[in-house]
């Protein structure tokens, strides 16, 4: 033990006389081996390796640190970034190598310069408060504030301005890299650390373009396919549209983007107010029986109904309009007729007449012969579906100046005035009849207030059991319905004549075999009409007068009627009818002298 211990320490001492005569070879100088930002400074003295390493050592004044963002760039020297070669401390440095650390440290550094080489770095001073400095200059350059894209609208203006990427120059990060690069002692690039910031929308030009060529022009909406006798295309100027349409951002996808929306509630509206106006009721053919061929003769081609789809036209307006169009088609369905122009006789079952029935309507003015034909020539070849309830109200349509209707007496809250259609009576009577003798359910009927002398006329004269089949119509308010209850069809045909004063109403169906039992059980409860009334006309002339109103007594009627088929009782109906007595009406001009005597003279009020 005590001889390891000797040899340990005659090792230490052989060491120990190793460095120190090293330190004494090279007192005053560097050690060999030691180099500096490629500057061998090797056995020179510090004044030495100061001159050297300041001709060398340029870098600082001469070297070139380029900072670009883009194709922008910064070109600068590592000076005027704040950069200082400090010569002083870094001979010392490199002197102070294998001299500070401890014996045995100390010759573990000169040995590992001696055998390999040291490479230091030189001491570098930085001013960062000059970089940073340089850095804020530049970043006045570059930093932008983030800006949102907006669209929206000024009446019909469309206001836009583009988005802009928010851009900050991160002068910290950037600092750091050039510190980097300045310590590496060599030319080169920094790129500046730029943090950007998107905004929610960045451009939304699509949108404003689409909105402008929306607004350019007026939005025309036009039926498909368009007849002569479809109303006109409407228009919808730029101002109404642009109150309906709306701008705002919407998130689609996880992006978000500003979308042109349209106000349905408005636009719906307008399509409703529109929608009558195109609105087609689908409409059967129209046909006469042939009674010698029995097959029918088609006599008013059928049309097919139209109908406005107001949610798909609203759906096609609104991608219109993104897409630039002006002209947009209005979106219909259509409804085809129940009967074509090919339908047969054999097809709707109908084999021949069923019913018919003649009203006549001697001494009726021209005004009321003009509405008798207008209204009768309605229901020419209209055919009614089987077990479907039959309005004529519904049928008819408007009576007016417009439709082919005169100014005539009418019956109105109880008086006769003078109306649009007075003559219709006449038609819907005749309808009833046909109906009742026909044997058809009657639904609704509506009795006038007084005794018409017209509906109590035969082809030679009277018959006061006429009375209480009579029928009033004042649509929309009185209508006259029954039901076909038949499994055919039912084909009306109607024939209006002039000469012997008659409108004769024929049925066509399938013959079921039913018959009908009309019986009038005659007046009761008479009232007398009273003695004739004279009253001023201001529209007549002096010494003019003519009759209004005819007498006729007030009384109590029920009409009974039974349906059988083949003896067995289908149904049976009790009518009843109440007439008010009804006086005559004489109306003269303002001036006429004696109107009774003239009146009587005339055979008128009697």
């Amino acid at each position: 033990m005590a001889a390891l211990t000797g040899g340990l320490g005659l090792f230490l001492l052989f060491l120990g006389l190793i460095a120190g005569g090293y330190d004494l070879l090279f007192t005053g100088r560097i050690f060999p081996g030691i180099s500096m930002a490629g500057v061998d400074l090797s056995s020179l003295t510090p004044q030495q390796a100061s001159t050297a390493l300041n001709q060398r050592l340029t870098y600082p004044t001469y070297g070139q640190i380029v900072l670009r963002y883009g194709d922008r760039i910064w070109p600068l020297t590592p000076g005027q970034l704040g950069m200082t070669f400090d010569a002083g401390r870094s001979v010392q440095r490199a002197y102070d190598l294998g001299r500070q650390d401890g014996p045995f440290k100390s010759l573990a550094s000169q040995l590992n310069a001696w055998q390999g080489g040291l490479e230091l770095s030189p001491v570098i001073l930085l001013d960062e408060r000059v970089a940073h400095g340089y850095l804020q200059n530049i970043a006045s350059e570059i930093n932008q504030p983030i800006v949102e894209a907006d669209l929206h609208l000024n009446g019909t203006q469309v206001i836009y301005t583009g988005g802009q990427i928010g851009r900050l120059l991160n002068v910290d990060k950037t600092l750091d890299q050039i510190l980097a690069q300045l310590s590496s002692f060599k030319d080169g690039q920094v790129s500046l650390v730029i943090e950007e910031q998107t905004p929610l929308v960045l451009d939304a030009s699509a949108q404003a373009s689409a909105l402008q060529q929306a607004l350019s022009a007026p939005l025309t909406l036009s039926i498909p396919d368009a007849q002569p006798d479809d109303p006109a295309p409407w228009t919808i100027d730029a101002s109404s549209l642009a109150a309906m349409l709306s701008v705002g951002r919407v998130q689609i996808d996880g992006r978000w983007q500003y979308q042109i929306s349209m106000d349905t509630q408005p636009l719906e509206q307008y399509l409703n107010q529109i929608a009558p106006k195109l609105d087609r009721t689908p409409q059967n053919a129209r046909f006469y029986f042939d009674d010698p061929t029995g097959q029918l003769v088609l006599v008013q081609n059928a049309t097919i109904g139209r109908s406005l789809d107001i949610e798909a036209t609203r759906d096609a307006i609104m991608k219109g309009i993104l897409q630039g169009q002006h002209d947009i088609p209005l979106v219909v369905k259509q409804a085809q007729p129940a009967v074509p122009d090919d339908a047969t006789a054999e097809s709707l079952g109908i084999t021949g007449l069923v019913s018919s029935y003649t009203s006549y309507f001697r001494g009726s003015g021209a005004p009321r012969l003009q509405n008798i034909k207008a209204s009768s020539e309605r229901f020419y070849g209209l055919l009614i579906p089987p077990n479907a309830t039959f309005s004529m109200g519904d049928a008819i349509g408007d009576i007016s100046l417009d439709n082919g209707y005169a100014e005539a007496l009418i019956i109105y809250n109880g008086k006769s005035i003078t109306g649009v259609g007075g003559g219709v009576c006449q038609v819907s009577t005749t309808l009833y009849r046909a109906a009742l003798y026909g044997g058809y359910p009657i639904v609704e009927r509506h009795y006038h207030a007084y005794r018409v002398f017209y509906y109590e006329q035969t082809a030679n004269g009277t018959d006061p059991y006429l009375a209480g089949l009579d029928a009033t119509v004042y649509f929309p308010l009185v209508d006259l319905k029954f039901i076909n209850d038949r499994p055919s069809w039912l084909l009306m045909e109607t024939y209006f004549d002039p000469v012997h004063y008659s409108l004769t109403w024929k049925f066509y169906s399938g013959d079921d075999g039913r018959t009908a039992d009309v019986q009038n059980l005659g007046l009761r409860n008479v009232v007398p009409a009273g003695a004739p009334r004279f009253e001023e006309n201001p529209d007549m002339a002096a010494g003019q007068i003519k009759q209004v109103e005819w007498p006729g007594d007030g009384a109590d009627i029920t009409v009974t009627r039974v349906v059988s088929r083949n003896g067995q009782v289908l149904f049976t109906d009790s009518i009843p009818t109440h007439y008010e007595p009804w006086q005559a009406v004489c109306q003269y001009g303002p001036g006429t002298e004696n109107p009774e005597e003239l009146a009587a003279q005339l055979g008128l009020c009697r």
